[in-house]
């Protein structure tokens, strides 16, 4: 017997979640599978290595779902302050939550938090049915639906199904769709550091020649790191010992911080930008990472990805509100041209700060340095960059909007 549904989401992470309250708690009857049960964490536990840095425009997308304060009550550091600089010259600038009338930038949030903040809301919802922990075994798609198949011999079926499955997403490959595919030759190590300064609510991130680093605040005074080096650079810092790896971390950072107390193990994960050819078929859409993924020096990956499912669950939810075909292409297509667009223009300028800030070349370093400093003069232009970063301007699907900014 096949169990029928309105919309099948494979895929049980942020935006997987995301995408299924959204629909969920608007009558839309949903299966979720995932293969991994999300699981609470102790608030003794050490902090988890996978962090995300939400934006206002996110943080509001989870105070509508209901898992905001889920994850206030568990651990949350908010950042009032972020300062970026330049290690090849004087450049500098320096945003600051009071100066755009805002409590705070944004916050910084371990990703498994994140997700079971999401998974406590998702169980509530009548409509939503959560396969989870189960494995997926077949896709099948068709003119007049998919279907899918489970390990453990479940039929389901849609109109409608969607990969949130991330970015070797399998509803991506069953639909035949194409991606571009471009290696950014770099990895991103992370780690979590204890250091003898405070990092004074404040997200600083450093433009080296070999790559950005960055150190996120958390709600001890530690900090998470993301250091993105060209792949040989990293490959020279993971094979060091603690010691040494300490040592350039203390000098790739100028001491700003002062010295590295303690740190956590590392781990590492090579950067690849993608982008989907197409983020719909008719019956199929692809939401977050199924749909790209780009650099993590400005943090905006999750940010991109919750704004996909807000858009989709708006376009779902109207189409059924005036009696049209939520999986039809003419409705999936008002998704597409919506959210794609957006990220685009995310990407590439991430790839562009990328190859600005990594290029040696002294006409270049003067250049980004005095454009740093002329943007950290001009309010106007710095507060303008700051809220569409932020997510306070911009298309912005309604679940996503506030008028308390």
């Amino acid at each position: 017997m096949t169990e029928q549904y309105d919309v099948i989401i494979i895929g049980g992470g942020m935006v997987g979640l995301t995408l299924s309250c959204l629909l969920a708690q608007n009558d839309i009857k949903v299966a979720l599978i995932e293969a991994q049960q999300p699981e609470d964490l102790d608030a003794s536990a050490a902090y988890e290595l996978r962090v995300s840095a939400i934006s206002k425009s996110t943080q509001q997308v989870l105070k509508k779902i209901g898992a905001w304060q889920g994850m206030l009550n568990r651990r949350a550091c908010a950042y009032q302050h972020m300062h970026v600089w330049d290690a090849t010259g004087e450049g500098s600038i320096h945003f600051d939550a009071a100066e755009m009338g805002l409590d705070s930038i944004g916050h910084i949030i371990e990703n498994r938090i994140i997700q079971f903040s999401l998974y406590e809301q998702c169980v509530k919802l009548a409509s939503l049915s959560l396969f989870c922990p189960q494995q997926l075994s077949e896709i099948k798609i068709s003119d007049s639906g998919s279907e899918v198949c489970l390990a453990d011999g479940t039929h389901l079926s849609a109109r409608l199904l969607t990969g949130a499955d991330g970015a070797n997403s399998n509803v991506r490959d069953a639909a035949n769709i194409s991606v571009n595919q471009s290696e950014y030759k770099q990895k991103a190590i992370v780690a979590v550091v204890k250091s003898s300064l405070h990092h004074k609510d404040t997200a600083w991130q450093r433009f080296l020649p070999s790559g950005p680093l960055a150190f996120l605040p958390l709600g001890d005074g530690s900090c998470s790191i993301v250091w993105s080096a060209d792949n040989d650079r990293a490959d020279e810092l993971l094979a060091m010992s603690e010691t040494e790896f300490i040592r350039q971390l203390e000098n790739a950072f100028d001491g700003t911080l002062g010295r590295v107390e303690k740190i956590s193990q590392l781990a590492a994960f090579p950067l690849v930008r993608r982008h989907a050819e197409e983020y719909v078929k008719a019956g199929v859409a692809l939401v977050g990472d199924a749909a790209h993924t780009i650099h993590p020096l400005a943090g905006q990956g999750v940010n991109l990805g919750v704004l996909d499912a807000a858009a989709l669950a708006q376009v779902l939810v109207n189409a059924r509100n005036t009696g049209k075909d939520i999986a039809s292409f003419s409705t999936l297509r008002k998704y597409e041209r919506w959210r794609r667009a957006d990220n685009s223009i995310m990407m590439y300028s991430m790839s562009g700060f990328k190859n600005l800030f990594s290029n040696n070349q002294s006409s270049l370093s003067l250049i980004r340095n005095a454009g740093l400093n002329c943007v950290d003069k001009l309010s106007f232009v710095k507060q303008k960059v700051m809220r569409q970063a932020l997510g306070l301007e911009g298309d912005l699907p309604e679940v996503a909007r506030s008028t308390g900014w």
